[in-house]
C-alpha cells in the first residue's frame, strides 16, 4: 500500500507541473491521506449508489462533503498561494470544519424540518447560510466564472423586485431564499447534486479505469491504423480519439488537456497551422458530449428528465452526432488536400488487425456497458459492472494486466476528476433554485413568446439557442445542460416542438458552447497547448463545428433526423435521410475549406454552402434539388481538373 501511494504522490507531482493552477501539491503523508480519502470516497459512491440503503438527500448531502473536503484541500485560495506544502494551511482546516458541521446539522435536522412542513429556528438560518457561502468559496476555487454567475442568479432573489415588466418579481425574505436554497430539495441539494452524486462520479470513475486499462492507447492505434495514412492523418486520429474519449469523460475542456498534449504537437507537425490544430481538438472533444453511446453522462440525465429510456436517448442522438463528426472528418480531410499535407509514413502505421488482437479485448466493458443498459438495467448499475469488467478484461492479457498500483491509480484519478465538475452541480443548484424559486424560466419563456408568434418555431429557436448558449459558457456539459433545460426547454415546448427535440437541442448548444467566442473554453486550453490565438482559433473552431450550429434547427421542424421519435418511419427511409444529410454536410465542408475535388470558386463556394440545407431538409424536392447542385459543382470541377 504504501509504495502505491508514493506513485499516487508522484502522479500527483506531475499533475501540478503540468497545471499549475489547479492542485495544491502535498507532501510525504499529507499525500498519502490525501489518497486515502479519495478511496474512501470512491469506496463509499459506488456502495450507496448502486447496493446501499441511503435516503436521497443524504446521499447529495455526504457527497457534498466529500466535494467541499477535497475542494479547500486540492485547490488553492489563489493562483499565487499555490507551491508545495506539508500541512494544509489554518484557513482551509477552518473551512473543512465549518463544511462538516454543516453538512451534518443538515443530515441530522433535515427529518424535523421536513415534518415540520419547512419551519425553521435561527440556528437553522445561520447554518443554512454558512453553507451557503462554503459552496460558494469551493466554487471560485473550481468553477471560475461559474460562481459569479450563480451570485447573479441569487441576487435576484432580492433585486427582482426592482424590475419591472414580466422579468421582475415580487421580492423575497432571506428566510424564504435560505431555506430553499440550502434545507429544499430546489437548491444546493437539488437534482444538480444529484446527478453528480450518481451518474457523474461513476461514469468519470469509469472512465478513468478504462484509460489505466490501456483503452486509450487502442483507441489511438486503431484510429491510427484507419486514418492514419490517409491526407492530414494525424487530424482524423485526434477527431477519432477525442469523440471516443470525450464521450466517456464528459468534459470537454478536460479532454482537450489530456488529448490534445498529444495529438496537437503532432497536427503540427503535419503541416496544419496552430490555429487550424487547436479547433479541431476542441471541436473534436466538445462533440462527445452528446455523442452516443455514452454521451458523457448527459445521456442518462435527460432520459430521467424525459421519463423514458436511455436507449431511446441514445438512439435519437446518433444522427446529429454522426454529422457533426462527418462534418469535421471531411473538413481536415478537405484543409489537408489544399495544402498538400499528407498522413503518416507506412512503417509508422500499426497493424489493425494485430492492434484488434493484441488491444480489442480492452473494448470489452463499453460493450458489456451498452447490452447491459439495452436489457434494462440502470446505468448506475451496468457502469458498476463495467468497471469491474475493465479490470477483468485487462487479465485476458499479460501486458494489460491491472494490478493493485493500477487500480489504486485508477481510483484516485477518477475521484478527482469528478471534483470540479461536482463542484459546478452544487453551484448550479443556486441556479435552479432561483429559477424554481422566482418563476424565472417562466417569466423568460413569456418574455420570447411575447417577442415571436407562437407558430415562428425558428425564431424561437434562435432565442432559445442565445440563451442556451450564453448559460452554458465555461461550464461543463453536463451541469450546462441542467441549467439550460431548466429555463429554455419550457419554451420550446411551449410552441410545440417534441420534448426530445427540445432536450437535445439546448443539449447540443449547450455543450457548442464550449467552442462559440467569447467564452469559449475549450477553444482556450486548445490555443494555450498549440500557442495559438485565441480568438482566431474560436473562430475556426465554430468554423469547423458549423454543421453542429445547423442540425438542430432540422431537428426542431422534422424530427425525422432523430431515429425513433416520430412513429411510423421505415428504416430504409432514416437510411435516405441521413445519406442525403451525410452528402450535405459534405458539401458544407467542401464550401468552407474551399475544396471538394479541386479547389473552389466562389461561385463552387456558395453552391456547395447552399446544398446544405437543401439535403439536411428531409423532403424529396429538396434532395433532389441539391443533389443536383452538387453534382453540377462535381462535373464542373473534373472538367476544370481537366
Amino acid at each position: 500500500m504504501a509504495s502505491v501511494l508514493m506513485q499516487e504522490s508522484s502522479a500527483q507531482d506531475n499533475q501540478v507541473k503540468e497545471h499549475p493552477s489547479r492542485y495544491v501539491n502535498y507532501k510525504g503523508i499529507t499525500s498519502k491521506a490525501v489518497a486515502v480519502l479519495l478511496i474512501i470516497w470512491t469506496v463509499f459512491q459506488v456502495y450507496f449508489t448502486t447496493f446501499g440503503a441511503i435516503s436521497a438527500i443524504n446521499l447529495r448531502a455526504f457527497h457534498c462533503l466529500f466535494l467541499l473536503l477535497f475542494t479547500f484541500l486540492l485547490f488553492p485560495v489563489t493562483r499565487k498561494s499555490l507551491k508545495q506544502r506539508r500541512y494544509p494551511s489554518l484557513l482551509n482546516l477552518l473551512l473543512i470544519a465549518l463544511s462538516i458541521f454543516c453538512i451534518l446539522y443538515l443530515v441530522i435536522y433535515f427529518p424535523r424540518v421536513a415534518r415540520s412542513g419547512g419551519r425553521l429556528n435561527t440556528t437553522d438560518l445561520y447554518v443554512a447560510g454558512i453553507g451557503i457561502l462554503l459552496v460558494f468559496e469551493a466554487s471560485r476555487r473550481a468553477c471560475g466564472n461559474l460562481g459569479i454567475l450563480a451570485a447573479i442568479f441569487l441576487a435576484y432573489n432580492w433585486f427582482g423586485a426592482y424590475i419591472p415588466g414580466a422579468l421582475g418579481h415580487n421580492g423575497l425574505t432571506l428566510k424564504r431564499i435560505l431555506s430553499t436554497q440550502f434545507w429544499g430539495t430546489q437548491g444546493i441539494f437539488g437534482i444538480g447534486i444529484g446527478v453528480s452524486a450518481t451518474y457523474i462520479f461513476l461514469f468519470v470513475l469509469f472512465g478513468s479505469f478504462l484509460k489505466y486499462s490501456g483503452f486509450s492507447k487502442f483507441i489511438n492505434d486503431f484510429s491510427l491504423a484507419l486514418v492514419g495514412q490517409t491526407p492530414g492523418g494525424p487530424a482524423k486520429v485526434a477527431v477519432m480519439a477525442s469523440a471516443a474519449m470525450g464521450m466517456i469523460n464528459g468534459s470537454a475542456i478536460a479532454n482537450v488537456a489530456t488529448t490534445g498534449t498529444i495529438t496537437i504537437p503532432l497536427m503540427k507537425q503535419t503541416g496544419y497551422s496552430k490555429n487550424f490544430a487547436g479547433a479541431v481538438e476542441a471541436v473534436a472533444s466538445t462533440g462527445g458530449q452528446f455523442c452516443p453511446p455514452i454521451m458523457g453522462a448527459v445521456g442518462f440525465v435527460m432520459a430521467e428528465f424525459l421519463n423514458i429510456s436511455y436507449v431511446s436517448v441514445m438512439i435519437a442522438a446518433v444522427i446529429p452526432a454522426f454529422l457533426y463528426y462527418l462534418g469535421l472528418l471531411f473538413a481536415v480531410h478537405f484543409e489537408a488536400k489544399k495544402r498538400g499535407l499528407s498522413g503518416f509514413s507506412k512503417e509508422n502505421i500499426p497493424d489493425a488487425m494485430k492492434v484488434i488482437r493484441e488491444q480489442g479485448h480492452l473494448s470489452l466493458p463499453l460493450f458489456i456497458l451498452i447490452t447491459l443498459m439495452c436489457c434494462g438495467y440502470t446505468p448506475l448499475y451496468s457502469a458498476v459492472i463495467s468497471i469491474v469488467a475493465t479490470v477483468l478484461s485487462s487479465y485476458l492479457r499479460a501486458d494489460t494486466r491491472m494490478n493493485i498500483d493500477k487500480i489504486i491509480l485508477a481510483v484516485t484519478e477518477g475521484a478527482r476528476g469528478a471534483i470540479s465538475v461536482g463542484v459546478c452541480c452544487v453551484i448550479i443548484g443556486i441556479i435552479i433554485g432561483t429559477v424554481t424559486l422566482t418563476s424565472l424560466g417562466l417569466n423568460m419563456g413569456y418574455v420570447i413568446l411575447s417577442v415571436v408568434d407562437n407558430s415562428n418555431i425558428l425564431l424561437t429557436g434562435f432565442l432559445t439557442m442565445l440563451m442556451s448558449v450564453v448559460l452554458g459558457m465555461g461550464v461543463p456539459g453536463v451541469a450546462a445542460y441542467v441549467i439550460v433545460q431548466a429555463v429554455a426547454v419550457p419554451v420550446l415546448i411551449k410552441v410545440g416542438i417534441v420534448p426530445i427535440c427540445a432536450h437535445l437541442f439546448c443539449l447540443v448548444y449547450a455543450c457548442l458552447s464550449n467552442i462559440t467566442p467569447p467564452v469559449a473554453m475549450s477553444c482556450y486550453v486548445a490555443a494555450g497547448i498549440s500557442g495559438g490565438n485565441q480568438l482566431k482559433t474560436g473562430l475556426l473552431a465554430v468554423r469547423l463545428g458549423l454543421v453542429g450550429f445547423l442540425i438542430p434547427f432540422f431537428f426542431l421542424t422534422n424530427p425525422e433526423l432523430l431515429i425513433g421519435v416520430v412513429p411510423d418511419v421505415k428504416i430504409y427511409e432514416y437510411l435516405w435521410i441521413a445519406f442525403t444529410a451525410s452528402a450535405g454536410t459534405i458539401a458544407l465542408a467542401g464550401g468552407l475549406q474551399n475544396y471538394l475535388l479541386t479547389e473552389c470558386n466562389l461561385v463552387e463556394r456558395i453552391l456547395l454552402i447552399l446544398v446544405c440545407p437543401m439535403m439536411l431538409y428531409p423532403g424529396i424536392t429538396t434532395d433532389i434539388i441539391g443533389m443536383v447542385l452538387l453534382s453540377a459543382v462535381i462535373v464542373l470541377q473534373k472538367v476544370t481538373r481537366q
